[in-house]
């Protein structure tokens, strides 16, 4: 096979190495009870891929980024300032169902979402979107209103299936946290944390 040709201007953008994101996180036991859950739902679909480790389990409120050569030290800093300012009280949430973010019949994520069960998700993603765009984020990083579904991501590459009920995981919010995702090496790093209280 004749060797690859690279014109000038067409060579391959350089691969992300860092990630930059908002995200909760449940609990080291309910942590558990979802991996339980994931490794059951795995199961039944057969599938080779595994789920995610505990640790990692978590549901992104705001994706701020991937960049190449670590993160910029500017979005990092305009990050904790935004999240500085959110004043919220608590909040439990409950994920009751497992559905695919998939295309029938391809593989891809199998997740866990919610109903009534993930509104204080959805107020704490507006009010940080709200307070994102104040210190500079362009509207696509902390867009807010009804394209956000919350979800916890249980595993990768896993056949398509139809959206059904699961035993209900819940958990008290009473934090959320900055993470540095080193893309690939399957790590994650809380850069910061913030405490939820009501104002």
């Amino acid at each position: 096979m004749p060797e690859q040709m690279w014109l000038p201007g067409l060579e391959a953008p350089p691969t992300p190495t860092d990630g930059l994101f908002f995200a909760v996180f449940p609990n080291s036991n309910t942590a558990e009870s979802i991996g339980k859950l994931a490794r059951q739902l795995c199961a039944e679909t057969r599938t080779r891929s595994k789920p995610l480790a505990a640790k990692r389990l978590h549901v992104t409120l705001h994706h701020l980024g991937n960049f190449v050569g670590g993160l910029p030290p500017e979005r990092v800093d305009a990050a904790m300032r935004a999240a500085a300012s959110i004043s919220m009280a608590p909040f439990s949430v409950e994920f009751d169902r497992a559905t695919s973010f998939a295309s029938k019949p391809r593989p891809g994520p199998l997740v866990l979402t919610g109903g009534e069960g993930v509104v204080g998700l959805h107020t704490l993603h507006d009010a940080l979107g709200s307070a994102l765009q104040g210190a500079g984020f362009e509207a696509r990083a902390a867009a807010t209103g009804v394209s956000y579904t919350p979800h916890v991501t249980l595993a990768y590459g896993v056949p398509w299936i139809a959206e059904r009920a699961v035993e209900a995981v819940s958990w008290n919010v009473r934090e959320f946290a900055l993470v540095h995702s080193l893309l690939g090496r399957t790590r994650h790093i809380a850069l910061a944390r913030w405490p939820l209280a009501a104002g």
